[in-house]
C-alpha cells in the first residue's frame, strides 16, 4: 500500500514521541493474543468499543470450542452471539468469510507465519481476505505479531492533524503509511500506544486539556484552542453560576 501523497511533519515525530513517553510511561510490547485471534477480535471491533467488542469475542469462544464451529455454525445463530459487537449482522457472515479463506489458502486456522514476511507483504495478504482493511490489517501485525506496522484510529486521526503530523485532508488510509514512516521502525508501536493515550487522557475529541498538554508549545492547534476557549460558551462556571 503505498500513501499517494507524502507530507512533512510541521514538528519533529520523534520529539512527540520523546514527551509522550514521559508523560505516559511505556511499557514495552507483548503479544496479547494469537495474529488470528487478534484479526477476528479487531473485526469485531469495527464501529463500536473495545469493551463490547470483548464481551462478543468472549461469547463466540464460549460458544464455539474452534474456528471450524465457527464456520460451519449458522450465520443468524452467529450474529445474535456477537450482538454486543454491533452490526453482528453484517460481522458474523465476514467472520465466517475470513476463516473460510484462510482454511482454504493456509490448509488450517493459523496465521502467525505472516510474521516472518516482510511488513508489506504481510500487509497485502492480510488485506485481501475479505472485510479486512488497513486499520485491521496494521492492529493485528503490530499487536500480535510485533510488527513495525502503525494503526491509525479516530484517536490518532485527531491527534495527528491537530498537532501537523499529518495534513488536514490527508485520507485515513494514506495516514497509516505516512505515520508508520515516520519514527524508526523499532518505535512503532510506541508511537501507536502513545498517541492513543494522549487522545483518551488529554487531547480529548470534544474539549482538549490544552492547559495540561506535554505538547502544547509544539502543536499547531493550540493557538486556535486558546482563542476558542477564551469564549463564553467553553468558560467553567463559578458557585454563582458566572464564567470564571
Amino acid at each position: 500500500m503505498k500513501a499517494k501523497r507524502r507530507f512533512t511533519p510541521r514538528v519533529s515525530p520523534e520529539l512527540i514521541l520523546d514527551r509522550l513517553e514521559a508523560a505516559y510511561g511505556f511499557e514495552g510490547w507483548s503479544p496479547r493474543m494469537t495474529a488470528l485471534d487478534e484479526l477476528l477480535f479487531t473485526v469485531l471491533t469495527q464501529h463500536t468499543s473495545d469493551s463490547n467488542a470483548e464481551i462478543a469475542f468472549t461469547a463466540m469462544r464460549e460458544r464455539y470450542p474452534t474456528w471450524g464451529v465457527v464456520v460451519e455454525a449458522d450465520t443468524t445463530e452467529l450474529a445474535n452471539t456477537i450482538r454486543s459487537g454491533g452490526l453482528a449482522n453484517q460481522k458474523a457472515p465476514r467472520l465466517q468469510a475470513i476463516l473460510l479463506e484462510i482454511l482454504q489458502r493456509r490448509g488450517e486456522f493459523e496465521i502467525e507465519f505472516l510474521g516472518g514476511l516482510p511488513l508489506e507483504e504481510a500487509r497485502k495478504w492480510l488485506t485481501s481476505l475479505p472485510g479486512v482493511g488497513p486499520k485491521t490489517a496494521a492492529v493485528t501485525l503490530a499487536f500480535s505479531l510485533g510488527m513495525p506496522a502503525m494503526p491509525v484510529d479516530t484517536h490518532i486521526y485527531r491527534i495527528g492533524k491537530r498537532i501537523g503530523l499529518i495534513g488536514m485532508k490527508t485520507s485515513v488510509d494514506d495516514a497509516h503509511v505516512i505515520m508508520e514512516r515516520q519514527v524508526p521502525e523499532e518505535r512503532v508501536y510506541a508511537y501507536h500506544v502513545q498517541l492513543i493515550a494522549h487522545g483518551r487522557q488529554t487531547c480529548k475529541a470534544i474539549r482538549p486539556l490544552c492547559d495540561r498538554c506535554a505538547l502544547q508549545d509544539v502543536c499547531a492547534s493550540a493557538s486556535a484552542f486558546a482563542v476558542a476557549f477564551k469564549k463564553p460558551k467553553y468558560k467553567r462556571p463559578t458557585r454563582s453560576g458566572k464564567p470564571l
